[in-house]
């Protein structure tokens, strides 16, 4: 029970990530795009069957999609046994910890279910666009950013 709030913090991010993919699916035609702020910032409609940015979206293979659901189902072990190691005092880390997992665990259910990832957060300046993404990506992020500050923040072990 003393890890329920770190708890919600995964379920939270699992159900804001459906919610958003839903409500874009619902009302934005796939490939097409609705500008939030010129020049800056459009939500769009694009299915990602590849890796974080759609990297390897293009793969032909069959092993692409195993590769990934596996490598999903490995980090959220991973992460679930180091999130159980860890004190609850550790906040940062576990915090970190349970963003990822929402993360991986947002994404990994629409590998499972869909076979892609909708992706709709699309920021750029003029013609360069950061590849889109969405909550679950922005939460994996955040959580990596918060482990790397919890490492600055711990002294070395001599």
């Amino acid at each position: 029970m003393k890890r329920i709030h770190y708890i919600a913090i995964s379920f939270v991010i699992i159900v804001l990530d459906a919610v958003t993919k839903w409500l874009v699916s619902a009302n934005i035609s796939l490939h097409d795009a609705v500008t939030v702020v010129p020049n800056f910032f459009s939500i769009v409609h694009v299915r990602n069957t590849g890796a974080a940015f759609g990297i390897g979206a293009n793969a032909e293979s069959q092993v692409v999609p195993l590769l990934l659901n596996s490598g999903a189902i490995l980090v959220f072990l991973i992460v679930v046994a180091y999130a159980l190691r860890t004190p609850l005092t550790d906040r940062t880390l576990q915090v970190g910890l349970h963003l990822i997992l929402g993360g991986a665990i947002g994404n990994l259910v629409d590998r499972f279910r869909f076979g892609y990832v909708v992706d709709f957060l699309d920021f750029f300046v003029r013609d360069h666009h950061w590849p889109a993404f969405n909550v679950a990506d922005s939460a994996i992020c955040i959580g990596i950013a918060l482990l790397f500050l919890d490492m600055r923040r711990k002294p070395e072990p001599a």
